[in-house]
Order: C-alpha cells, then sequence, then structure tokens
C-alpha cells in the first residue's frame, strides 16, 4: 500500500511505536514531501552598545540588503534572551557585553529590508563593552564606532533607526548618557 511506504519508511520503528505515533509520523512524511512548513515567528535579539570611547557600535551585515544595524541574531533553544545577546556579540563581532539591559522590541512582518520573507520578534537591548577592537565573523560586511548624530546619517534599517533615536540620546539631546 502506497500509504505504507510512506508512512512507515522508518522501519526501525516497532509496530507497536508505529500505531502509536502514525498520524504524528504521517503529518512530518507528508509535509516533508510537499515542502508545506508551519511558519512561525523567530525571536531574535539586539544591542545598541556603547564603546569606551563614548560612541555606538553599527554594523552591515549580508542578510539587511545594504543597511546597517546592531550585531544580533536568533535565541536558542532554552537560552534567556540576556544570554542570547551576549552570544551573538561574541560571535558576530568578538566583543563581550557588560549592563546588559532591555531597551524595546519590535516586530518585523515580511520586511523587504531582510534578505528573505521573515517574521521576526525582535528584543533590543542597551550594553557597554570594554572595548572597541571588533574581530567580525561572514556575517559582518563593515562596522562602524560613531556617534549617535553620526550613525543617523548612515543607511539604517527602520528598526535600527528607531533604537538609536529613543535610546542613543539623553533627554538633553545629548549622546548617549543614560549607560
Amino acid at each position: 500500500m502506497i500509504l505504507d511506504a510512506i508512512l512507515w519508511e522508518d522501519w526501525s520503528l516497532s509496530h507497536s511505536d508505529r500505531i502509536g505515533v502514525g498520524a504524528k509520523y504521517f503529518t512530518k512524511k507528508i509535509m516533508e514531501k510537499s515542502e508545506i512548513r508551519p511558519q512561525f515567528p523567530l525571536v531574535t535579539v539586539g544591542a545598541l552598545i556603547k564603546g569606551p570611547s563614548g560612541r555606538i557600535l553599527i554594523v552591515e551585515t549580508t542578510k539587511w540588503k545594504g543597511t546597517w544595524g546592531v550585531p544580533g541574531g536568533k535565541v536558542e533553544w532554552g537560552e534567556s534572551l540576556e544570554a542570547a545577546v551576549a552570544r551573538e556579540f561574541m560571535e558576530e563581532v568578538g566583543l563581550k557585553l557588560n549592563d546588559i539591559r532591555f531597551a524595546m522590541f519590535h516586530e518585523a512582518i515580511l520586511d523587504p529590508q531582510f534578505y528573505k520573507e521573515s517574521h521576526f520578534i525582535m528584543f533590543n537591548y542597551l550594553a557597554r563593552s570594554d572595548g572597541e577592537d571588533v574581530v567580525s565573523n561572514e556575517e559582518i560586511v563593515r562596522w562602524e564606532w560613531v556617534t549617535p548624530e553620526v550613525a543617523l546619517d548612515y543607511p539604517l534599517n527602520s528598526y535600527t533607526q528607531i533604537l538609536i533615536k529613543k535610546f542613543g540620546f539623553d533627554t538633553n539631546g545629548l549622546p548617549w548618557s543614560i549607560i
């Protein structure tokens, strides 16, 4: 029977296991065969960081279609948001973060600024770094340590623009004194 061939390709399952997981296994195999997959938002993190010089780090990546932003990436299963942002910074730019504090979140739904169709829930943080020696990975095209005013002259993705405008200056319009 054709259904049996689809359902029971994995003959390592015992007969009772096959019966118990039949519907789940069948759904999985049909989805694999038709390449239909459920889509869920991805949880991501990023941070606006201030270095010892008082400047902030912005980066151009391979994923945001020529716009600049802040380093960050996906949260792994079982990982806290703060641990994820610290890990992503170490992986992408080789910087250890200090004084990590939540700033804001954004939702990006099928945003054309990103290189492929995606749905993100983005948690952004503020942090400090004791150093400014960037060791970038393959995702980072270029990076700059700049003042918030200068950063706004770069072609930033819209989420980074909002983050810098909201948190890059103190209430007197002076460059970032909150951290």
